[in-house]
């Protein structure tokens, strides 16, 4: 790794944070295209590398939260432990999946989140006190899994999941996201650094941006208006998914033609 992608490195994972605390996410659907195209990554390192950056990220975002009132503990506490144990059963795949059809899933993943993040409407969300905790439960094992196959933290899954399947408050959802990533991360990173596939190089150049990135992130979204939050995530996403989408689609393409 040279030192114009440490410094790189450094700036994608300021941005990577930024997003992280604006839209509830772990910050790989900026890191794990960023590992691969311009860090020196190979596939799976893009997949893997990310994860224990995101633990530092979503600590760091999950905390503003948490000053500010927005985060769900008993949503935390139902959504945990299935979540941690579908991440390691998640990253333990990885390794037999060819990791260029896991990116292209992500880009599916991306596009199908800006649409239920766009299309929910705030007046139709209220958070139901007596939402039954394995409906919790169940958005974590998914998210889980997710992450630890992906390489994302798991947000692009909770963070529509609760506010439009669950009916929690957007800004409340992005916090409890947060938290609940900073368990999902550590059962994947385990997985992923027994089976080598972490780069700790890029990891640490990453990880000196993300911190106050995140920091940053979250109190944008606090002071933000709910609706401009729905829209700018979901633009964010659906950009980057049509452009990690197509890239992947044209080398899977191309190494079967």
């Amino acid at each position: 790794m040279s030192i114009w992608q440490a410094a790189l490195g450094v700036l994608v994972g300021f941005g990577a944070g930024i997003l992280s605390g604006l839209f509830g996410v772990g910050g790989g659907t900026v890191t794990t295209p960023a590992v691969d195209v311009l860090l020196g990554g190979t596939a799976i390192q893009a997949i893997a590398t990310p994860l224990p950056v995101i633990f530092p990220t979503s600590l760091v975002g999950a905390y503003t939260y948490h000053r500010a009132g927005e985060v769900s503990w008993r949503a935390v506490a139902w959504a945990s432990p299935p979540g941690m144990a579908g991440a390691a059963a998640g990253a333990a795949l990885s390794d037999v999946v060819n990791p260029h059809w896991l990116l292209l899933a992500l880009a599916v993943l991306l596009l199908w989140t800006a649409w239920q993040v766009v299309r929910s409407r705030q007046a139709s969300v209220r958070e139901r006190g007596a939402t039954p905790g394995w409906h919790y439960a169940a958005v974590g094992l998914v998210a889980g899994f997710v992450s630890g196959l992906l390489g994302v933290g798991g947000g692009i899954v909770m963070v529509p999941a609760f506010t439009t399947l669950l009916g929690m408050p957007l800004k409340r959802a992005l916090g409890t996201s947060l938290v609940v990533i900073s368990a999902l991360v550590v059962p994947g990173t385990i997985v992923h650094w027994a089976l080598g596939h972490i780069d700790w190089a890029i990891f640490l150049a990453l990880a000196a941006g993300v911190v106050p990135g995140a920091l940053i992130g979250a109190k944008i979204a606090l002071g933000a208006r709910d609706r401009t939050l729905r829209v700018a995530v979901g633009a964010f996403l659906f950009a980057v998914a049509l452009l990690y989408g197509v890239r992947e689609i044209a080398f899977v393409a191309g190494s079967q033609g």
